[in-house]
């Protein structure tokens, strides 16, 4: 198993203060696994470690793209990778916490993705999309690769336009690339740690509250001064959870007490499916938090871990 661990769970479940907390214990560094994170001025809504949370140990993978960049999960592996390597390099622990698991599983395995070249291909993709529109494209994908057509939304512009580049650049589908990626062994060993509640229910509370508490620190603000910097709404950046709900409260298209609520919803809703996509994560082991732990006792059952492994 290599000197590496991976904390996962659902928003608000508590890994950002079990990954300090192991870190000082076996001088280790953060390597942050949220899709979110990764952009500049985007520090309240996505929930970003404080200098204060960070109690001193090195993070990284914060605050490393704009927000008007396009991120993916291909370009998150290539800046973590050689993060990870270094930490190891130097005989340290690498933790990587966070909850976008395509962006964690992809890391942990050294995923090989398809080549993005500047051909004109995807420019030609996206005028043929503007000219026929998406129910085309998606038709097109069908013809294609039927089975990766079959998991996208006719909504998922990008993904299926990426689906389509990807053959015609390679000459084989999307589907095919995944089985052969899938195939290869892991780059990394860890050890998996996966969060999770007793009570369903408590965590959303604790979501609903964070949301509140991201209000009170002054979310309206972050997202205004994203705005005064020239930050376009429709950028994937703003698109996400806490940002979108605020900006139709901003123009009037709802109240913020109902952008709140929408936020509050919104969230649960991606927890459950953080955990459905953990589960099934065989190697994980899971930390049930009951009622009242906090990080001394999450950090005790972590530690029960280690020794199991250990012994």
């Amino acid at each position: 198993m290599d000197n590496i661990i991976c904390i996962a769970g659902p928003t608000a479940s508590g890994k950002t203060a079990l990954a300090v907390a192991l870190a000082k214990e076996l001088d280790g560094e953060v390597v942050s696994c949220d899709s979110m994170q990764i952009y500049r001025h985007m520090d309240i809504g996505t929930a970003k470690p404080t200098t204060e949370e960070m109690q001193g140990i090195p993070h990284h993978m914060l605050d490393v793209a704009d927000p008007q960049e396009e991120f993916s999960v291909s370009r998150y592996c290539e800046m973590a990778d050689p993060i990870i390597k270094d930490i190891l390099n130097r005989g340290k622990t690498a933790i990587i916490a966070g909850g976008t698991g395509l962006y964690m599983d992809s890391l942990i395995r050294g995923n090989r993705f398809a080549p993005c070249p500047s051909t004109g291909m995807r420019e030609k993709l996206e005028a043929q999309a503007d000219a026929q529109g998406m129910q085309a494209m998606l038709d097109l994908l069908y013809s294609i690769d039927p089975e990766a057509a079959s998991k996208l939304h006719l909504a998922d512009r990008k993904r299926i336009l990426r689906a389509l580049e990807v053959f015609y650049e390679t000459g084989k589908t999307m589907t095919a690339h995944n089985l052969e990626t899938q195939a290869l062994p892991s780059r990394y060993h860890p050890l998996w740690i996966g969060l999770e509640d007793a009570d369903r229910s408590t965590l959303y509370h604790r979501i609903d509250r964070r949301v509140e508490q991201m209000l009170q620190d002054g979310l309206i603000d972050e997202i205004k001064a994203l705005l005064a910097r020239g930050i376009s709404e429709k950028c994937t950046a703003m698109q996400a959870i806490g940002y979108k709900e605020f900006l139709d409260a901003l123009a009037g298209r709802c109240s913020i007490e109902d952008a709140v609520s929408h936020v509050q919803q919104a969230s649960r809703h991606y927890a459950k499916r953080q955990l459905t996509w953990f589960r099934r994560n065989s190697a994980m082991h899971w930390l049930t938090r009951e009622d009242g732990d906090g990080i001394h006792e999450i950090l005790a059952k972590a530690r029960q871990v280690l020794w199991e492994i250990d012994n």
